[in-house]
């Protein structure tokens, strides 16, 4: 007879390690939205917040690229300047990007309604709290700063520009998960707007639950989507959820603001056995 010896984490959720655009701050995912459009027509080169939005979630440089090497977006850049883009030109626009991000940073680092009430309860329960974002360093050093104005600590942050290759790959949940020194990848819920931050935790052996109102997949600031009436507000959500759902989110929640329930549904079924 043959048996298999499998290890399984059925502990508590020791930490949770957050996105930052359109999870913690920035309701919409705003700031580098717009700014991608902006950076393009400098370029001569128009494109539409929905384009602007695809690659969400990326490393800014590995999203200017993405967008450029779209080919709608290509035929656009060569109908402009008489040839095909290269890497040269992704070196160029990611140049003009980062200054323009950086300076409209703080315009859009408000917290995302109910982040703070969140995560002073998951204090209380003693769960670590981490970030990490397709944003660089400076970038995030931004963010982080206007969170701690707003009341919000985190215990590690991790930027695109600290790990050889980003989302979606999982080398930025892992080193918040070593710097946290956690019992288990089990351990860590990774709550992010983006399907390519969703992938990430999933890459690590993380829980995951995918924030999908506040985020990037609906992509309207606050006052924008509460004037919404109800039905295209159900029709927007419905959209949302069916895409990060289909990337593999163990749950789906509108906003951070529903995360404990969330939390409390996972730590539950981990005791069950269950693996992320």
């Amino acid at each position: 007879m043959s048996w298999r010896w499998q290890r399984r984490w059925t502990g508590r959720i020791e930490a949770v390690i957050f996105d930052v655009a359109g999870t913690l701050v920035d309701f919409g995912s705003c700031a580098p939205a717009g700014v991608f459009v902006e950076v393009f027509a400098a370029e001569g080169v128009a494109i539409s917040l929905a384009e602007a939005r695809g690659p969400m979630g990326a490393e800014k440089r590995a999203h200017v690229r993405e967008l450029l090497f779209t080919p709608a977006i290509a035929g656009r850049f060569a109908a402009a300047h008489g040839r095909a883009p290269t890497e040269a030109d992704v070196d160029r626009i990611y140049a003009a990007f980062v200054p323009a991000q950086l300076a409209c940073l703080p315009r859009y680092a408000e917290l995302v309604p109910g982040a703070l009430e969140t995560c002073r309860a998951l204090r209380a329960k003693g769960v670590k709290l981490a970030a990490n974002t397709g944003y660089s360093r400076d970038m995030l050093e931004v963010c982080l700063a206007e969170a701690r104005r707003q009341g919000l600590e985190l215990d590690d942050a991790v930027a695109a520009s600290d790990v050889p290759k980003a989302r979606p790959r999982p080398a930025m949940c892992l080193l918040n998960a070593a710097r946290l020194a956690v019992s288990d990848v089990a351990a860590c819920l990774k709550v992010d707007d983006t399907v390519p931050g969703i992938e990430e935790g999933l890459a690590a052996g993380m829980w995951t639950v995918a924030v999908a109102v506040s985020g990037n997949e609906v992509g309207l600031p606050l006052a924008e989507w509460r004037a919404l009436p109800g039905s295209e507000q159900a029709r927007l959500r419905a959209r949302a959820v069916e895409r990060l759902a289909r990337a593999g989110a163990h749950l789906v929640i509108d906003s951070v603001a529903e995360l404990l329930p969330a939390l409390a549904e996972i730590e539950a079924r981990l005791s069950r056995g269950e693996r992320p």
